[in-house]
């Protein structure tokens, strides 16, 4: 049996981790430019040129927890008839081949920041594009180090995917899963923060309903043999045998996404309102204070859930807290009224980009 200490060890390396990703995601969901420290100065920027992603909007927000039900619920019928064995041979295939595109692109991303802009635009570079006529329908862009982790990639998918459901590491499950949340993070835009208390507001019924009314998330959550969660083991030892401590990814990415808009938003005060260069140095109290609140949510999940000795739903708890941390911001810094009107990736903010 783990002693209190084994628990308080594995819950905060279990909190570690999730900030960790989080913190990584929020600034991977800025512009390339900003992550590397790069100055837009007109020059060739990169294998890299960004495609803008599509923002959840606040029509996409009310349907989330609708389809989010759907195919929770469809998951828990396939199971109940069809047995387990089918859902986890289908999505072991596809999170295997995510997890090597997921685990490449992290990695790229990584080497990329310890070298630093300048001597990563010293590697030779390589350029594949499918065009039809003059229309470029596909384009992909690398340099020589991303050539070079990309076999590296392939090695945790393959173990994950080849060793027995019984022995598989914990520590592949986690590279696996931070890779996942990481990328989701960077490309899983809220479009504004309305849209953010939305969503977290309908997402906080959704967990209430299914964990506490139902036991169909128990089922299909325990049913599921895929890289989704975080592990931690229950000992100081880092021994598996008592267990481990989990975090479900839809716990991190989901207020993670919130957390986000707020350094995304910090940088849109820098950029437009100060009217201050492009930089990667500016003020961030909308991301420290959804951070400092995401932290707060997590540890009152796990003290209640460490009390009552039962498995708590954690957006219950990290969805209150993100969208107060917000509110509490807003009104003592005496914005409220814009940052809840502003839009990220909205017309009016590209025409400040292009006076810039």
């Amino acid at each position: 049996m783990p002693t209190e200490l084994d628990l308080i060890g594995s819950y905060t390396g279990l909190l570690s981790l999730a900030c960790f990703c989080i913190y990584t995601g929020a600034f991977g969901s800025l512009p390339q430019n900003v992550r590397s420290g790069a100055k837009k100065d007109g020059t060739d920027d990169e294998d890299e040129d960004e495609e803008e992603p599509e923002r959840l909007s606040l029509d996409d927000a009310w349907f989330f927890p609708i389809i989010g039900s759907v195919v929770l619920f469809g998951l828990f019928l396939v199971i109940k008839y069809f047995g387990k064995e089918w859902v986890n041979w289908i999505l072991g295939w596809y999170f295997s081949f995510a997890g090597i595109g997921s685990v490449w692109k992290s990695s790229v991303s990584l080497t990329r920041y310890v070298l630093g802009p300048q001597k990563w635009k010293e590697f030779e570079r390589f350029s594949l594009a499918v065009k039809k006529g003059h229309v470029n329908i596909f384009s992909l862009n690398w340099r020589t180090p991303s050539l070079v982790l990309l076999p590296l990639a392939v090695i945790p998918s393959v173990l994950y995917r080849y060793s027995p459901a019984s022995r598989r590491s914990a520590l592949l499950t986690d590279v696996l899963s931070i890779s996942f949340s990481q990328n989701a993070l960077s490309l899983l835009k809220v479009d504004s923060f309305k849209t953010g208390t939305v969503l977290l507001s309908g997402l906080f019924l959704y967990d209430i309903y299914w964990v506490f009314g139902t036991r169909v998330m128990v089922e299909v959550a325990t049913s599921l043999d895929v890289p989704i969660k975080l592990l931690w083991p229950k000992s100081l030892s880092f021994s598996d045998e008592n267990g481990f401590t989990l975090l479900g990814l839809g716990d991190i990415v989901i207020p993670g996404a919130f957390v986000a808009l707020g350094l995304r938003y910090d940088y849109y005060r820098h950029v437009k309102k100060e009217n201050r260069s492009s930089s990667a140095s500016f003020s961030k109290p909308y991301f420290y204070a959804s951070l400092v609140a995401y932290v707060a949510g997590l540890v009152t999940t796990m003290t209640v859930m460490h009390t009552f000795k039962a498995a708590q739903p954690a957006l219950l708890y990290l969805s209150p807290a993100c969208i107060l941390s917000f509110l509490l911001t807003a009104f003592f810094r005496g914005e409220f009224k814009d940052a809840w009107n502003w839009v990220d990736g909205s017309e009016s903010n590209k025409e400040h980009d292009k006076k810039e």
